[in-house]
């Protein structure tokens, strides 16, 4: 039998040496290590670059000038900050205190990464030094500018966002929102020019994947201003991390902080916002407060015991008279009674839904069950709207809401999970689009299983349910089927075969190496 050697990709190599560090740190920990460090070759990469230009052009006397990096959208880097001089002392005892200095001194150069490393970090989580070592020798081989119509760094920080999500397991990786969502969300809404706002923005992923959206369709990033807000410090100051390694500038805030009881952007009005809110959170404020916040005018006050409506009403305050908004929620909020409903009530009728789509189950890493997309749309008159090749021109849709059901839809993804491909994104807002412009040729049409425009009375008379299969018409299919439950079923009978197959697979290999071949 011939010897076989597999191809690493850049990014299974890095997980590989970042997966030696497990035992001592926890993979919600040295997210943070592998991507700072990430973050460090990068910087220093293109500070070798600009340094190398700037010789070119006989300008040496302007190397330790930090103006001279910041006006190219470059980092200055001290030199004790260098990717050199961590590699020179990567086998000293003190290497972790090294790396913290470095990281503290870039930020306190470089205005625009205030508040976005992390701080004194890798000498309080006690390394293994000789693993450590290891994985700096590992980043150290990473040419990050090789190819940069490839992104390498984004794809690096994209993937490990999802492996970490996967491997923090249910219950955590709420930060993580699987790029073929945030993919879909910004296809629909299209987020062309104007305030992007992301009230719950984990590390970032909606604002990379709109302005990737913008690059795609031949727009211009200074056409967007991001807003921002994060609770959670460490995942604050992974988002500003991001950001700053993709050149993207963000108004984040003044800090880490609640989006409900520290609102960072009180007067913002956005004209696109993009959200992954925490599903089904509890006791978000206390049976006293908030109950007048100027974010519920016109509504009941949501109810403390779940915040679903609550990111609802706080995005619709957050909305510009043109403003459309396209989140994520579970499929409780689609119905049930309450204040809940009073408020779903309210929002129907003042006309704001645009389109409700169901999710196939399995695409979170977090937790598996069905989700909805909401789009919510403060102008659904007849307008005309410049895009970057050309207009669009919006139909009169006032009084309707277009259901999708995409849970027959997705392709497998690592096994367990189900993910959209670029055709399925395309051909969904394709879809999307078609009844929202009222097209002439090839118009919209009511498709069983898949899609149904309803109108208001329609509505009104399923109890202002936004559950689309109450719209949506299903062929030989009975309705009084919990497919939900029978979906999840079948994927736990279904992990259990992959579980044995790795387990087989992993005692194949074992056997092969003890015979010498390397897989």
């Amino acid at each position: 039998m011939a010897k076989k050697v597999q191809t690493k990709s850049t990014e299974e190599i890095l997980w590989d040496s970042a997966n030696k560090l497990r035992g001592s740190v926890e993979p919600s920990e040295y997210k943070h290590v592998v991507l700072s460090l990430i973050f460090l070759k990068f910087a220093n990469d293109k500070f070798v670059r600009r340094q190398e230009q700037l010789i070119a052009d006989g300008k040496e006397a302007f190397l330790d000038n930090a103006v001279f990096y910041q006006a190219e959208n470059v980092f200055y880097l001290p030199e004790e900050s260098r990717w050199t001089y961590i590699i020179e002392n990567a086998k000293q005892e003190d290497i972790t205190l090294k790396v913290d200095s470095a990281l503290k001194t870039i930020e306190r150069n470089n205005k625009s990464l205030e508040g976005a490393l992390p701080d004194n970090y890798f000498s309080r989580l006690g390394l293994d030094q000789s693993k450590f070592s290891a994985l700096l020798d590992t980043i150290n081989n990473i040419d990050t500018l090789k190819d940069e119509s490839q992104d390498i760094v984004g794809r690096v920080y994209e993937y490990f966002l999802s492996k970490f999500a996967i491997a923090e397991g249910k219950g955590k990786g709420e930060f993580y929102t699987p790029k073929s969502i945030v993919n879909l969300i910004a296809e629909m809404i299209e987020p062309y020019k104007g305030k992007i706002y992301d009230p719950s923005c984990g590390s970032g992923g909606m604002f990379v994947q709109s302005l990737k959206f913008i690059d795609k369709h031949q727009g211009s990033k200074k056409d967007i201003s991001i807003y921002g807000q994060e609770l959670t410090n460490t995942t604050f100051k992974l988002a500003k991390m991001n950001l700053a390694i993709r050149g993207i500038s963000a108004n984040m805030g003044s800090k880490a902080a609640d989006t409900f009881g520290d609102d960072q952007h009180k007067e913002l009005k956005a004209d696109y916002i993009m959200a992954n809110p925490p599903f089904n959170l509890k006791d978000w404020r206390a049976e006293n407060e908030l109950t007048d916040d100027p974010r519920w005018a016109g509504y009941e006050v949501p109810p403390k015991s779940n915040a679903n409506y609550a990111w609802i009403l706080n995005m619709i305050s957050k909305l510009s008279q043109n403003g459309v908004a396209g989140f994520i929620l579970a499929n409780g909020a689609l119905s049930g009674g309450g204040e809940e409903y009073k408020i779903r009530k309210q929002i129907i009728e003042n006309d704001l839904v645009e389109a409700i789509a169901i999710l196939p189950q399995g695409m979170f890493y977090s937790t598996n069950i069905s989700v909805t997309l909401w789009i919510l749309n403060r102008n659904k008159n007849e307008r005309t709207v410049e895009v970057n090749d050309g207009v669009k021109n919006y139909r009169n849709r006032q009084g309707e809401v277009l259901f999708m059901d995409l849970r027959q839809r997705g392709e497998p993804f690592e096994k367990k999970f189900i993910q959209f491909s670029e055709s399925e994104i395309e051909n969904i807002a394709s879809s999307y689009h078609t009844w929202q412009q009222k097209v002439t040729e090839n118009p919209y049409e009511n498709m069983a299983e898949y899609s149904y425009s309803a109108s208001l009375d329609e509505i009104r008379k399923k109890d202002y349910s936004l559950v689309p299969s109450k719209y949506i018409e299903f062929v030989n299919r009975d309705e009084n089927v919990d497919f939900d439950t029978q979906m999840q079923v079948l994927q736990s009978e279904l992990k259990e075969l992959f579980q044995h197959e790795a387990q087989l697979k992993t005692e194949v290999i074992d056997v092969f190496k003890t015979l010498g071949y390397e897989l």
